[in-house]
């Protein structure tokens, strides 16, 4: 059964992956986008407003260039997780079976679905992640008024 668990694991963490990798070139095509259309402007003869769309046009690339330096800092920490690893307790890396879900801690992606169950990528940081921080298999916490057991850590 741990096995299985560690296959799991393995899909999930690529799902994370691959989630990460399809947010990063979207912003970076949002980024392309934003900087063609800046240099298809041309100055027409109403100057206020040939400036105000040229401000605009660099609050868009400024969002965007905030978003890409926020997912690449993520895509790290998703590179230094090992899916290999086998956690005894709730940490960066672990895949938790508990009475209220399955989450895998690694980056926030949200829901994935891998063979049929669903599981719930989220970070450390997430208030459910820092709730069950060190937790072990037979540990429980009360999380948002709902009490949580942990059954498995893989």
């Amino acid at each position: 059964m741990e096995k299985d668990y560690q296959q799991i694991k393995k899909r999930l963490h690529q799902l994370c992956e691959e989630y990460l990798n399809e947010r990063i070139m979207v912003t970076k095509n949002a980024m392309e986008a934003a900087q063609k259309s800046a240099n298809e402007e041309t100055k027409s003869s109403v100057g206020d407003k040939y400036e105000t769309s040229r401000a605009m046009m660099q609050q868009e690339k400024d969002r965007n260039a905030k978003q890409l330096h926020e997912a690449l800092k993520v895509q790290q920490v998703l590179y230094e997780t090992s899916a290999e690893k086998v956690c005894s307790k709730v940490e960066q890396g672990s895949l938790v079976i508990s009475s209220t879900g399955k989450y895998y801690f690694c980056i926030s992606a949200g829901k994935l679905v891998v063979n049929g169950a669903t599981y719930f990528a989220i970070s450390m940081g997430s208030p459910i992640g820092m709730q069950l921080r060190d937790l072990k298999v037979g540990d429980s916490t009360v999380f948002r008024g709902k009490r949580m057991e942990v059954l498995g850590v893989y």
